[in-house]
């Protein structure tokens, strides 16, 4: 089953598994994007000392290193920034998002939380909060959260999109749909993480085309998106362009994406492909590969009793 859960967020695929809203799904675990600004720029030196900086320059110093995924140069500029004594709220705020970023989000949540209750209240800390919410599970602080910061300022993408998961969690389709539309109009959107995880919620609800579209819309703006990308293969998998769906790139999980193909191919009824992706990734793999060998098994095992109930297919992501 595609999991609707907590860790969606990633980039990557390697996810934990909550149930979700149909078996149809169970070829893979899709991603969620989560960005903290906006597209990473051209890298730059990091600077080996904060003397001379004001608290301004050193955030701006500080959000490009995060944008550029640059966490250790990120990291090194704070804590100096702390030895130094230059603090700043903004530089509060940036030690959270890199705590996000991370996923150490109890440690993001000590930051942000102060923070939002202001007074005043600060959108972009509850923003912080309501992500970092989110991710620890305690939902209904997390919508509240996200809603007031939405509230204090619409532009906030990011909470419009974190708001879209919360109601993908909750399986209420038309929020969800509205929470990203607006992430999408917000300005500096990064559209592409907003698409792919619209087309998340849409593949949740087994609207694969619709949701095909999304994945390469969002890889159209960037390409090197993994979360699109792994996405985009489970859509085409699920619609039965399995030949499209196990091509690989640099840098992919070769066995991982032939496991999730063969297994779409399986619980289609198409047990001669199951048969072949499976293999393959077995072989691809180069040692014993349970979670493929266990879909082998159960591939035959469907070809064997064609009436089964595929509803009752084992959650078997990579």
């Amino acid at each position: 089953m595609i999991p609707a859960g907590r860790d969606r967020w990633r980039s990557g695929a390697g996810l934990a598994l909550v149930a979700a809203t149909t078996a149809a799904m169970a070829c893979a675990t899709p991603a969620f994007a989560l960005h903290l600004f906006s597209k990473p720029a051209a890298k730059a030196p990091a600077a080996p000392t904060v003397r001379g900086f004001n608290a301004e320059e050193v955030a701006m110093l500080v959000r490009q290193a995060i944008d550029e995924q640059r966490y250790v140069d990120a990291g090194a500029w704070l804590g100096q920034a702390k030895i130094a004594g230059v603090t700043s709220p903004d530089l509060t705020r940036l030690e959270g998002e890199m705590f996000l970023a991370r996923g150490r989000f109890a440690d993001a949540l000590g930051l942000f939380g102060p923070m939002a209750s202001g007074p005043p209240p600060d959108a972009q800390a509850l923003q912080g909060e309501g992500i970092a919410l989110s991710m620890l599970g305690r939902s209904d602080e997390a919508v509240a959260a996200l809603k007031s910061a939405t509230a204090l300022d619409p532009a906030l993408w990011r909470a419009w999109s974190a708001l879209g998961r919360e109601y993908d969690l909750r399986k209420d389709w038309a929020d969800a749909l509205t929470a990203y539309n607006t992430a999408l109009a917000a300005p500096g959107v990064r559209a592409a993480a907003v698409l792919n995880n619209r087309g998340y919620s849409l593949l949740l609800q087994n609207k694969t085309a619709e949701a095909t579209n999304d994945f390469v819309a969002a890889l159209a703006k960037e390409p090197g998106l993994a979360a699109a990308r792994t996405n985009l293969r489970i859509a085409l998998a699920w619609q039965g362009a399995y030949d499209r769906a196990a091509v690989t790139g640099a840098g992919d999980d070769r066995a991982a994406v032939l496991n999730n193909v063969g297994l779409a191919a399986a619980l289609h009824g198409d047990y001669d492909q199951a048969n072949k992706y499976l293999t393959e990734a077995m072989a691809a793999k180069g040692q014993y590969y349970s979670r493929a060998s266990e879909n082998l098994q159960l591939a035959r095992s469907l070809a064997d009793r064609k009436d089964v109930d595929t509803t009752t297919a084992p959650n078997a992501p990579h």
